[in-house]
């Protein structure tokens, strides 16, 4: 249960932010800031952005900084302090992997159901059941729940759910002690343990309960405010799926550039030039993120990679459609079900890198 305290903590006001990145922390779970109004990590400091700048040394987050979205997460309350006493309108995100969270995302899309053998990966579900009626990840979650004779994760009052501004819901769990589980996205032709039901966990985060974005607020229900334990069977059933780190082999090494992303490059620049050779170095970083099912800094790489695009095409170097189009192949190569995600990390560094032209040789 919770008191009326704890639920002032879960407000996102103009001093909110802090106060729901600070009871956060106090649970364990380390944190790190949202644009504001948006679901997505601020952008890198400048020095991030260059091409070729990789995570492994950076020195941005002994400094302090917010680089790198959520390994950049924290539980040090001076930081926080820092962060979200100057900049109260971000946004607050729980890092899953650190915080040992498993993370149920229902989501309540309004898209086409698939194909009947990817409702629910895996399971083979008999003609006579009818799938008409299927229209989102409440339907799905609720189905798998139903065949394997267990109850409904969504009405499970045991542990902190919170509903999102698009009509969807967050299931917290705290993951079995020993075990690490991976994300997954439920639109995945890969690892995936339901449509539209993703999985929030290690390689990635979740929005904390309480913050509001330009859609809505994150909205805890009912009275409990803990994660209770991952059902054992709902464990078994990530297993099954693939998202146990301990029993999914590795992606066999991908190739640099995808042919149609690497052609998309070339007709861009019209041949081997600097600015080819430089896309094609920032896009191989992306691609090769394939080889990681999650993690791997992808979004860090996608969002540099969008940046020098968009550098380069302010510069004249590449059509801006040929660039986003080489953008959006990699990405769907490395993260297939991943296209939305990818898209607004590539609109969002696209167009901060079209604010500074791009040369090869150095900044203009």
């Amino acid at each position: 249960m919770t008191s009326h305290t704890e639920d002032n903590h879960l407000r996102q006001t103009p001093a909110g932010s802090l106060a729901i990145a600070r009871w956060c922390a106090q649970q364990g779970w380390p944190v790190h800031p949202l644009i504001a109004g948006g679901k997505t990590p601020p952008g890198n400091c400048e020095a991030c952005q260059k091409p070729g700048h990789r995570r492994a040394g950076c020195g941005c987050r002994a400094a302090g900084r917010w680089c790198h979205g959520f390994h950049a997460a924290t539980t040090d309350l001076q930081l926080l302090e820092r962060w979200w006493g100057r900049h109260p309108s971000l946004g607050v995100a729980v890092a899953c992997g650190p915080a040992e969270l498993v993370v149920i995302d229902v989501d309540a899309h309004n898209d086409p159901l698939p194909s009947r053998e990817r409702v629910l990966p895996g399971v083979d579900i008999h003609d006579a059941v009818d799938l008409s009626g299927l229209a989102d990840g409440f339907h799905t979650l609720a189905l798998l729940a139903a065949l394997r004779g267990q109850p409904d994760p969504a009405a499970d009052g045991s542990t902190l759910r919170v509903r999102t501004p698009s009509g969807g819901l967050h299931l917290w769990y705290r993951a079995p002690v020993g075990r690490k589980f991976l994300c997954s996205s439920g639109s995945s032709l890969g690892r995936a343990l339901a449509w539209q039901v993703d999985v929030r966990a290690h390689g990635g985060y979740i929005v904390a309960p309480g913050t509001v974005i330009a859609a809505g607020t994150y909205e805890p229900l009912g009275d409990v405010r803990e994660p209770a334990l991952l059902p054992s069977w709902l464990a078994d059933e990530l297993t099954r799926t693939g998202h146990d780190e301990a029993t999914t082999p590795p992606r066999p090494a991908a190739p640099a550039v995808p042919p149609r992303a690497r052609q998309a490059v070339i007709a861009a620049g019209g041949g081997r030039n600097a600015a080819e050779r430089l896309l094609l170095a920032a896009l191989s970083e992306v691609t090769a993120c394939r080889s990681h099912p999650d993690g791997a800094g992808f979004s860090d790489k996608l969002n540099r990679a969008a940046f020098t695009a968009g550098g380069l095409t302010a510069a004249a170097y590449l059509p801006e459609a040929e660039a986003l189009r080489a953008l959006t192949q990699a990405a769907a190569f490395a993260r297939p079900g991943q296209e939305r995600r990818a898209g607004q990390i590539i609109s969002s560094g696209f167009a901060a890198g079209a604010r500074r032209p791009f040369h090869p040789e150095g900044r203009s």
